[in-house]
């Protein structure tokens, strides 16, 4: 009766933080603080749920450890008048299966829903609507608009006289909302990473080999992209803005490149790296 007694009083101050911690969730934390909003393409709520969901599964295995931790330590404290070092015990068959089988569960469990989205996510879709060739290089992007045969080249982000990035001299890349969209990302010299950060997905850019994403944009608005792999002196340049509009203004941009002499594609006779297999350059041999 006492150790039942005990274990509540132990159990109160734990159910208390719980409630309220999930009692004063605000939106941003029930998204677990990712940096975008559902329904902003057609694969985010799909990334959202995975993560608000094992997020969700551990925090209940932290509850759980911290309340035996704090039930061990209030059931088996030392008494006053006790002394010694209580029975000491070289296994606990139940609790060394618990240890192991949940931890295998949790493994399998995260690796096959993972393993699921991810598929779900890579799979290409049929009779794409606009396909971008977007190429990585240090320390800017050229966007490759394929359908309409015009191009974007441009630089690495410029800093104003006070520090600031200058966001007016970043490269923007173009999307129509609703469309199926085809990525196509290339290298020009190393390896570079493609990261639409509201997108919450993002690709390797591998030279000499051809990557590829497909999604649907269902949100318009502005949104920032930035290279997510280490690749030199300015990699904290190597930013670009997404803008998400819809098909009339789309095509006025497109139209707006036509004007300025933007036509046709800037492709890999740009890349520094001219020798690497599977280019078009010379080989090392001749």
């Amino acid at each position: 009766m006492r150790s039942n007694r005990r274990l509540r009083l132990a159990a109160i101050p734990l159910a208390v933080v719980t409630s309220l911690v999930l009692a004063a969730c605000t939106p941003q934390q029930q998204l677990g603080w990712l940096p975008t909003e559902p329904g902003t393409t057609n694969q985010v709520d799909r990334v959202i749920g995975l993560w608000v969901t094992s997020w969700i599964v551990l925090l209940g295995v932290g509850i759980i450890t911290w309340g035996l931790i704090i039930w061990a330590a209030v059931v088996y404290r030392r008494r006053k008048g006790q002394t010694g070092l209580p029975v000491q015990l070289r296994y606990n068959m139940p609790i060394e299966i618990l240890y192991t089988v949940v931890p295998l569960i949790l493994v399998l469990g995260f690796f096959a829903f993972t393993a699921r989205d991810q598929t779900a996510i890579e799979e290409p879709l049929a009779d794409p609507d606009v396909t971008i060739e977007v190429y990585g290089k240090r320390w800017a992007w050229d966007f490759n608009y394929v359908n309409e045969d015009v191009y974007y080249q441009g630089i690495q982000a410029q800093k104003t006289a006070d520090g600031q990035i200058d966001s007016s001299t970043l490269p923007t890349l173009y999307l129509p909302v609703g469309q199926k969209v085809e990525v196509q990302i290339e290298s020009r010299d190393v390896l570079h990473s493609f990261w639409i950060v509201d997108f919450l997905y993002k690709k390797d850019m591998i030279p000499a080999k051809s990557n590829y994403w497909y999604f649907i944009p269902e949100k318009e608005g502005s949104y920032v992209g930035k290279c997510a792999e280490l690749c030199g002196e300015y990699h904290a340049l190597m930013l670009f803005n997404v803008e998400v509009v819809s098909q009339d203004e789309y095509d006025a941009y497109i139209e707006s490149l036509r004007a300025a002499g933007f036509e046709g594609q800037v492709d890999e006779t740009f890349n520094t790296n001219a020798n690497l297999p599977g280019t078009t350059g010379s080989s090392e041999e001749e």
